[in-house]
């Protein structure tokens, strides 16, 4: 039997990780949501790359959703680089990041505050140089995280972002999904998918698609395909698959789905079905009336479209790593990686 890797072991944290994160920082929640409808910001900017930009894209999709204020991701390299001055006077800049450290989002932050942004940053090391210098601190409490790939740390930073959303559109279900989620990410963590694992051993190229808030959910699912097993997988959101990307599709084309309950269910069960009848080999993490149905992963259902998304998520990084043991990959030492980028 092999050894157990390290981002096995993350990923069994993640659920008490959760857990720590909404019990330590439920005060900071409460009073960031306070501050933020104070504000009332006209818009809202992130900053983040990898894994840490896809938690800013799921704030995206929640905060538009919950809120109608426009969330966009600035490029850190408008800053860093080519030092151009901002215009967020009133406005929130949301930075996430593991490490903290990295000097383009650092300088990203430090020229939001002078164009009169509040800053928030939401990060694993809260003795980092982006923590200092932001005007409030949202730690994961996700510990240290040894695996290149981040997992766990990534649910916390999605958890906190939702968390955030929750305070300040003062969204009471969503306040309840939270609550329960630790004990739902433990049956994610159980979630049989082991009917995609041979079918994806052999695989030399997929998609990974998604709608809504289970879009940034593909876009980090297709990374890790790509870090941890060097398996080429591009994300698409179900609406832009079918245009230029469907021609790549033909019989035995792998694709992985998630389509959990929520308003983009049926428009998202209708591309699948097109896809399906191209003779591509469909996966689907969501709903279905029978367990049997070929290609159905089970999902562990969390009472909100904001949290379902996060669960269906760490289920996909337990057959990840299963799979890059499959395959002969180590998943804790992707090849030409390391645990902490700091780009310019």
């Amino acid at each position: 039997m092999l050894p157990e890797t390290d981002m096995a072991r993350e990923i069994a944290q993640a659920p008490d990780a959760v857990a720590r994160l909404l019990d330590e920082e439920r005060d900071r929640f409460e009073e960031l949501g306070r501050r933020l409808r104070e504000r009332d910001p006209a818009v809202v900017v992130t900053c983040a790359r990898g894994s840490s930009d896809h938690a800013a894209g799921f704030f995206k999709y929640g905060l538009e959703i919950a809120l109608g204020i426009p969330v966009a991701s600035v490029g850190p390299s408008v800053a860093s680089i080519y030092n151009a001055p901002l215009r967020l006077e009133g406005g929130v800049l949301l930075s996430i990041s593991q490490s903290g450290q990295s000097p383009d989002i650092v300088a990203l932050q430090a020229a939001a505050k002078r164009a009169g942004a509040l800053t928030i940053a939401v990060v694993n090391q809260s003795d980092s140089p982006l923590a200092d210098e932001a005007d409030i601190v949202v730690p994961m409490h996700a510990g240290p995280e040894k695996s290149v790939a981040a997992t766990k740390s990534f649910v916390a930073s999605t958890v906190a972002v939702a968390a955030i959303i929750a305070a300040w559109s003062e969204d009471q279900a969503l306040q309840d999904a939270l609550e329960a989620l630790p004990a739902r990410l433990a049956e994610a963590c159980a979630q049989d998918w082991t009917q995609a694992l041979e079918p994806l051993v052999a695989a030399d190229s997929l998609f990974v698609l998604g709608r809504g808030p289970s879009y940034p959910i593909a876009q980090e699912t297709a990374l890790k395909f790509k870090e941890t097993m060097s398996l080429h997988a591009e994300a698409f959101s179900a609406a832009e698959v079918m245009h230029g990307p469907l021609s790549l599709v033909r019989a035995g084309f792998r694709i992985f789905a998630f389509n959990p309950p929520d308003a983009s269910q049926d428009a998202m069960a209708s591309v699948l079905e097109r896809l399906r009848r191209t003779g591509a080999e469909v996966f689907v993490a969501g709903q279905s009336e029978s367990a049997a149905e070929k290609g159905h992963l089970p999902m562990a259902t969390t009472g909100h479209m904001l949290t379902d998304p996060i669960s269906a998520c760490l289920s996909s990084y337990r057959l990840i790593e299963a799979l890059a043991r499959r395959r002969g990959f180590d998943p804790d030492n992707p090849t030409n990686l390391k645990k902490v980028t700091e780009t310019l």
